[in-house]
């Protein structure tokens, strides 16, 4: 569709469509050169931003993390003109201080996951993107702001994220060695959405909801899914409100991450096939 334009992406569960403050509500279903996105995108309007909602698991959770093909996410966010991306998701607790019902926003990240595409690249063209600083600084203060407006009771400012493959939670042993590396929580899928959203030069930050302390804390109960349900419940309307309150006072302006591909396809522009610079059209057309 051609009008479907969004400034403000969110990827994460359904309870987030629910938004008082969202005007003009409209379904779109995009394709894209690396498959289909995960569901249908949510478009509509808060204030003068228009946002765009793509449910990471698709309508009734049916996708595995491993699953998930995170290039068509992110590739459908992008052709529609977002340029701030807020993923949204559950994690698990791996410090005493972060307690299940609180909020992190973090700002750094462990890979544990493998056998997941994370690029846009390759095929006959190479780019490598800066990557040390993974989040927007200044998109994830003013996700950290939003979420403190919208109730949250206690917001972390910063943290390490651990990726792990899943569908299973981690062993014990797992749990107390991410602790001992310094790490905050952990999840399953917002690294890979992190490194595409770079590569996509879209500002990119995550709203945390922590539902338990994974395994590693002997004085509570092991991961139960039940449990972490009821308190991902009790979040929904607390993310959605974080939401609404982001998008009425998105930051404006230039930012670096605009501009991370620039410098960084080194592959030789005579190499580069038609059919690649068509792939690539929407991720690095004004570089290629």
């Amino acid at each position: 569709m051609d009008d479907a334009r969004a400034t403000l992406g969110v990827i994460g569960g359904s309870g987030l469509y629910d938004l008082e403050e969202l005007e003009d509500v409209r379904r779109v279903r995009l394709s894209t050169p690396f498959g289909d996105p995960s569901d249908e995108l949510v478009l509509g309007r808060v204030g003068a931003t228009e946002v765009a909602f793509l449910p990471r698991h698709g309508r009734g959770h049916r996708i595995l993390p491993s699953e998930l093909n995170f290039r068509a996410n992110v590739h459908a966010l992008k052709q529609i003109g977002v340029v701030q991306l807020l993923s949204v998701g559950a994690v698990g607790s791996l410090r005493e201080e972060i307690v299940p019902g609180h909020v992190l926003i973090p700002d750094q990240f462990i890979d544990r996951s493998t056998a997941r595409t994370t690029t846009f690249f390759g095929d006959g063209v190479v780019a490598h993107v800066q990557f040390g600083d993974p989040v927007c600084a200044g998109f994830a203060q003013a996700v950290t702001r939003a979420a403190r407006e919208a109730g949250a009771e206690t917001v972390h400012e910063g943290g390490v994220y651990v990726n792990m493959n899943g569908p299973q939670f981690s062993t014990r042993a797992e749990s107390n060695l991410y602790r001992s590396w310094g790490a905050s929580v952990i999840g399953m899928t917002n690294l890979q959405e992190a490194k595409l959203a770079r590569e996509a030069e879209m500002c990119f930050s995550s709203l945390a909801l922590c539902t338990d302390y994974d395994c590693w804390h002997e004085d509570e109960e092991e991961v139960d899914v039940g449990a972490i349900l009821e308190v991902l419940r009790a979040n929904a309307r607390l993310a959605a409100r974080t939401v609404g309150t982001l998008a009425a006072a998105l930051p404006t302006g230039d930012c670096a991450c605009r501009s991370t591909l620039e410098g960084a396809i080194i592959t030789d522009p005579a190499a580069i096939s038609g059919e690649a610079r068509e792939r690539l059209r929407v991720i690095a057309g004004k570089y290629l």
